[in-house]
């Protein structure tokens, strides 16, 4: 049965500060909240700083998780309110059908995978005089580059982001040839993140996030309950790939 949990973090302390600057740091944090087999079971985690002075871990698990752990090094463990909510994910599960439509928050790791890089790194010149060279997956870096990676894979994941709900054309004036109508989806955040994956010499991993938020429409229910219980995108370890929902207001 899986839960869906919201643990508070306080940027002042020390260990949260190790925690939000580094995403092995925190995948490792979040495996610790796993009893029985931590590494045996789909953990996805998602660190919302929109206000970064009370910065959110979100982490979707399969088995009931224990958050004392951070709460005790990372968040307020004597302060009033709910430190670390845990729900149960088979209600909103149960509410899955084609054709509904919820609200969606999604960071995710843009990539491509090239063999001839446009401007390679050291070591990704170095691979390319191999005789065998495999194809190097490089992050999208541009806004447009990331969202264009996003709306292409909806349709694999179970679900259509809707046209924008804008005003009609003033009348005489229709929409430009070949133009892409727009979406009800934005990027409101992007990162770039360098940290060390362990071990001597070992080049360091390089991340570039973007956060999407807007509305989608369910087109595979089956599909798509997969894709939010599996994750969205590379990435997974290091906080990609977890799409939350939220009931969208009811119509007049």
């Amino acid at each position: 049965m899986p839960y869906l949990s919201r643990v508070r973090l306080n940027p002042l302390r020390g260990e949260s500060r190790k925690l939000l600057a580094n995403p092995r740091a925190m995948h490792g944090a979040v495996l610790g909240g796993i009893a029985d087999r931590p590494t045996g079971e789909r953990v996805l985690w998602r660190l919302d700083t929109d206000n970064p002075r009370r910065p959110m871990l979100f982490a979707l698990t399969e088995s009931r998780p224990d958050w004392t752990h951070v709460v005790e090094r990372a968040g307020w463990p004597d302060a009033e309110g709910e430190h670390a909510a845990v729900r149960d994910y088979a209600p909103l599960l149960a509410r899955i059908a084609t054709g509904r439509e919820f609200a969606f928050r999604l960071t995710a790791n843009p990539v491509q995978n090239t063999s001839a890089p446009k401007a390679p790194s050291a070591i990704q010149d170095k691979r390319k005089s191999e005789v065998h060279v495999r194809s190097f997956r490089i992050g999208h870096r541009t806004a447009a580059d990331q969202l264009t990676w996003f709306l292409k894979r909806t349709e694999g994941w179970g679900f259509a982001v809707p046209e924008a709900r804008t005003d009609p054309a003033v009348p005489g004036i229709g929409p430009l040839e070949g133009a892409v109508p727009a979406r009800e989806v934005r990027i409101t955040a992007r990162h770039r993140q360098s940290f060390g994956k362990g071990g001597r010499g070992a080049p360091p991993v390089v991340l570039n996030t973007a956060t999407f938020e807007g509305r989608l429409r369910v087109t595979d229910a089956g599909l798509f309950t997969q894709r939010l219980l599996g994750g969205l995108g590379p990435g997974k370890a290091y906080g990609c790939g977890l799409l939350t929902l939220a009931a969208l207001p009811e119509g007049p």
